[in-house]
């Protein structure tokens, strides 16, 4: 007994690194992307191009999303970055959709796995998910709850700002404007605070977080040493806010409270999918889809197999690539092709991802947002599904390759994390210690 329960331990934990290994180099790739993005991409360039919902504005969010291809963590992430910099819902839930399904590695190993019509099948559902999202994300969404979403949005991004906003270009303020980096012009010399109120602090007091009691009245620098400067003019060195290893520092904060709030729901996600995995045999699936034999109309049979396929998404996911393996055994257990197609696309439903929008957006913004999701998906997955086996494009001769595949050997993942582990490692490491310098400890 003692010796079945230690296999089934060490088959989990082998499943579980197998899965960590696959799915890193592109979740650590997203929300890399996703802090320079933050970081860097002005905000009038957004509202430019996904500031109102139109076709051209879906069409350049599709053609974003696929060029970004991500894990969904880390698509969440980006979606989140694009409504920070004003973009309207239905262009951001369009972009989350497309970056986890519409990826070439997606499409590689769907053609590995089942063949040639789950390619297709999930080409032309990602398209139409991402049509019906932007129509009812842009007409059902209500008003007030995205009001509500955007203004949990800019009470985070102002907390992050409110620590984050020593070390800037100071060049232009007098001896009386020493802020952190705003425009404090109007107090006097004994008021120099990070943007709080410390009319009633003293000369020797000014110290944006830190302890700067023996430091001189002419010394308030959020940190920095400035006690050189005149106080006529504070001339700080252009090239240390403008140059290339600067702007990495400051996104690599981002990375870093990135990780600190969703890394939690990352971890969870990826350990409950390989439970499931590692511990249900293929067999163990079948027993969630109605038989062909019961004799129920066609179209509710598709209904309630895509409303099926979704659950088990929600349930069971490792990314967007990575349960791709376990759609394999969905469909050989008997579930429907628009089923298998669901549960692809609901990899943005699962109950970690809803984790972090909630703590992205807020409890009732979340539920409006996976409603909508739902029904988004619930709808392609029936499209499809009556397209295919309209046409006669569905075959049952599919072939499925094992549920745990190692990832390990000399290729395209191996190569990638040999990459990507050191470097998310220093580039969490320097965020870290940037975020730290500025008082916030995450």
């Amino acid at each position: 007994m003692e010796s079945g329960d230690s296999n089934i331990i060490i088959h989990v934990i082998s499943v579980l690194f197998n899965m960590s290994w696959q799915i890193f180099w592109p979740l650590a790739f997203g929300l890399i992307l996703s802090s320079f993005i933050r970081h860097l991409l002005p905000v009038d360039t957004v509202v430019k191009h996904l500031g109102k919902t139109d076709a051209k504005s879906l069409t350049f969010t599709t053609i974003l999303g696929m060029v970004s291809s991500s894990c969904s963590y880390a698509a969440a992430s980006l979606s989140h970055t694009l409504l920070a910099k004003k973009a309207t819902l239905a262009n951001a839930m369009a972009f989350l959709v497309s970056s986890t399904n519409l990826i070439v590695e997606m499409f590689i190993v769907l053609v590995a796995l089942m063949g040639w019509t789950f390619l297709w099948g999930e080409v032309i559902g990602g398209l139409i998910l991402i049509a019906t999202v932007g129509f009812l994300f842009s007409r059902f969404y209500p008003k007030e709850v995205e009001q509500e979403l955007r203004q949990h949005i800019e009470s985070a991004e102002l907390a992050k700002h409110a620590h984050s906003d020593c070390g800037m270009d100071m060049s232009n303020m007098k001896s009386e404007t020493s802020d952190c980096g705003m425009d404090m012009s109007s107090m006097k010399h004994e008021t120099s605070d990070c943007g709080m109120d410390m009319s009633s602090v003293k000369h020797e007091t000014s110290e944006c977080g830190m302890d700067m009691s023996n430091m001189k009245p002419e010394t308030s620098d959020c940190g920095m040493d400035m006690s050189s400067m005149k106080h006529d003019h504070m001339d700080m060195p252009a090239q240390e806010e403008t140059g290339l290893m600067s702007k990495i520092t400051k996104s690599a904060g981002f990375f870093q409270m990135d990780l600190a709030m969703i890394g939690k729901e990352i971890l969870i996600g990826v350990v409950v999918s390989s439970i499931l995995i590692a511990l249900v045999p293929q067999e163990g699936w079948k027993a969630l889809f109605i038989s062909n034999d019961v004799g129920l109309p066609t179209w509710l049979h598709s209904l309630l197999d895509v409303i099926i396929g979704i659950f088990v998404a929600m349930i069971a996911y490792v990314c967007s690539v990575g349960n791709l393996i376990l759609a394999a055994a969905l469909w050989h257990g008997g579930i429907s092709f628009g089923g298998v197609i669901g549960f692809i696309l609901a990899d943005v439903l699962t109950i970690p991802m809803m984790g972090v929008y909630k703590k992205y957006y807020g409890k009732r913004p979340t539920k409006w947002m996976v409603g909508l999701l739902f029904l988004s998906i619930l709808f392609t997955g029936l499209c499809v599904d009556a397209i295919f086996n309209g046409f006669g494009w569905v075959s049952t001769d599919q072939t499925v390759r094992t549920l745990n595949q190692s990832g390990f050997g000399m290729n395209m993942t191996t190569v990638m994390n040999l990459i990507f582990i050191p470097l998310s490692i220093w580039y969490y490491r320097l965020g870290k210690k940037a975020n730290a310098g500025m008082g916030m400890s995450m």
